[in-house]
């Protein structure tokens, strides 16, 4: 392993290096329930709109990613029944994405990998350094001063 000293100091490497890691620990905790961590961040997502099911656009925003590669990755999770399209009871021009009774339980079923996963990573990297590592990763994948499409 090389040190930070003598790593590229591009940041961009150094997260993809770390999201490696952390998808390789997460994929591997998930895998008894038959889902990839990309899969599970999807599905967790939607369980979040309990009243209200999200547009592409709006879950696309949600996740930080394009349209046509959330499109990519959903259509997996409805060929098996655990996510939906419908249109929006307010406006019939609206499709939305929601859980069914399938994903729901698959969430559930889940969850509990995950879990180990949260666990372990935070057990190695200490509750307080993850929250901090969370929050500010979060605060990158929002700051649209960093995006160029403008």
């Amino acid at each position: 392993m090389l040190s930070p000293a003598t790593e590229s100091a591009c940041t961009a490497a150094a997260i993809r290096k770390a999201s490696r890691r952390l998808t390789q620990l997460y994929d591997d905790a998930l895998a008894p329930c038959g889902l990839r961590s990309t899969q599970y961040t999807l599905l967790a997502e939607l369980a979040r709109y309990v009243q209200n099911a999200p547009t592409m656009t709006e879950l696309a925003a949600a996740l930080v990613m394009d349209r046509s590669a959330l499109g990519h990755n959903l259509k997996p999770l409805e060929r098996d029944g655990l996510i939906v399209f419908v249109t929006s009871e307010g406006d019939a021009r609206r499709r939305c994405i929601k859980l069914t009774p399938q994903g729901k339980a698959k969430v559930r079923q889940a969850r509990k990998y995950w879990q180990t996963a949260q666990g372990r990573f935070e057990k190695v990297f200490g509750k307080k350094a993850a929250l901090t590592l969370r929050t500010t990763m979060l605060g990158i994948a929002y700051d649209a001063r960093l995006s160029l499409r403008l």
